[in-house]
């Protein structure tokens, strides 16, 4: 990930840092270059034609071609291209062909529902995942172990659609313990500052809607947080196999410190590189849009504005949601990789 352990090493050069970071700010651009190439003429690979899909099922040609010149859809791919890319550049991310809306506004005011949807399954993930890993490691080959293991391939093989239609119907419908969509009840009011429900509802001191947030949030976090539990659990179960059978850790333990110490402050920290690397990539697709479980929960964020783009063929919102996606992906990875060295000092960058 960019990054190389050097044993002899006990800080990191600050001017090393700036280095490994410009130069990674620097990548950013071909990537996100290569991303708006392949999804602008892939949507477009699709077959039908939007301007139809805008005008209607009834529309006259005399209006369907006046619909393709406005838009402009009647001038070749390469131009509509290089048009497109001068408006990101600038800023505008093109206007919604469904919607009528500037498609970055629409992006912004769906990103908070998003992020707040994957903050909390990936506090479940983590919670659950490094638990279960921890627990699995020290009492290898126990019926724990083969359990959680057990447990995390069923985790990491289940649709997360299935998944979600099931706890919608057994603890939606039949044991009426948590609502089954959106993100706030219609009865419950909430002054929205962050567009983040739960902190704002504690930011006005509003507990009923944080509550109501919360009830909402339970479902789809689990749904959405199952496949990265899944794969925190087996990755930390293995990086704290190859920690806890080294050398320092028999020395540890032959101190006489507590075994709790031992692996929480020792192995664990020494084990967490690898860790880090799987909750920063899975943090990062979770950012991208949770399509699946946002369309099953009737969630409104980026994956179901997404999907409702496709639906519609809507050119600009499809190719500025997947540039948006793209963006977030990258700048996760690269702030898991900064994070590298407050874990490990010895790591340098280059």
């Amino acid at each position: 990930m960019g990054c190389l352990v050097h044993p002899t090493i006990k800080q990191y050069s600050g001017t090393g840092v700036k280095r490994y970071l410009l130069k990674r700010l620097l990548l950013i651009i071909p990537v996100l270059l290569g991303v708006s190439i392949i999804v602008f003429f892939l949507v477009r690979l699709a077959p039908g034609d939007p301007a139809k899909v805008l005008a209607g099922e009834h529309a006259s040609p005399e209006f369907i071609q006046a619909v393709r010149d406005k838009w402009g859809l009647d001038k070749p791919l390469y131009i509509q291209y290089f048009i497109w890319l001068q408006s990101v550049l600038r800023g505008d991310f093109g206007t919604s062909i469904a919607t009528h809306a500037p498609v970055l506004e629409e992006i912004f005011n769906r990103f908070p529902a998003t992020l707040e949807l994957s903050i909390v399954a990936m506090f479940i993930a983590i919670f659950v995942g490094i638990t279960a890993g921890i627990i699995s490691a020290v009492r290898q080959y126990s019926i724990f172990d083969y359990l959680s293991m057990t447990g995390a391939l069923f985790g990491i093989s289940m649709p997360v659609f299935w998944l979600g239609l099931m706890l919608m119907l057994i603890f939606g419908l039949r044991l009426d313990l948590f609502p089954i969509s959106g993100r706030l009840s219609p009865e419950v009011a909430l002054r929205t500052i962050t567009g983040l429900y739960l902190l704002d509802a504690l930011l006005t001191g509003n507990g009923r809607a944080f509550i109501d947030a919360l009830s909402h949030l339970i479902l789809p976090g689990v749904a959405l947080g199952t496949i990265p539990a899944a794969l925190i659990a087996r990755m930390t179960r293995s990086s704290m196999l190859e920690v806890i059978r080294q050398d320092f850790i028999r020395t540890e333990r032959a101190k006489g410190l507590p075994e709790r110490m031992v692996i929480y402050k020792h192995a664990l920290r020494n084990a967490l590189i690898p860790i880090v690397t799987v909750i920063g990539m899975e943090f990062g697709l979770l950012l991208g849009g949770a399509i699946l479980t946002e369309t099953v929960f009737a969630w409104p964020g980026l994956g179901r504005y997404t999907v409702d783009a496709v639906y519609a063929r809507d050119y600009p919102a499809i190719q500025g949601a997947v540039l948006f996606i793209a963006l977030t992906f990258v700048v996760v990875n690269l702030l898991t990789d900064l994070l590298y060295a407050y874990i490990n000092p010895r790591i340098r960058y280059r």
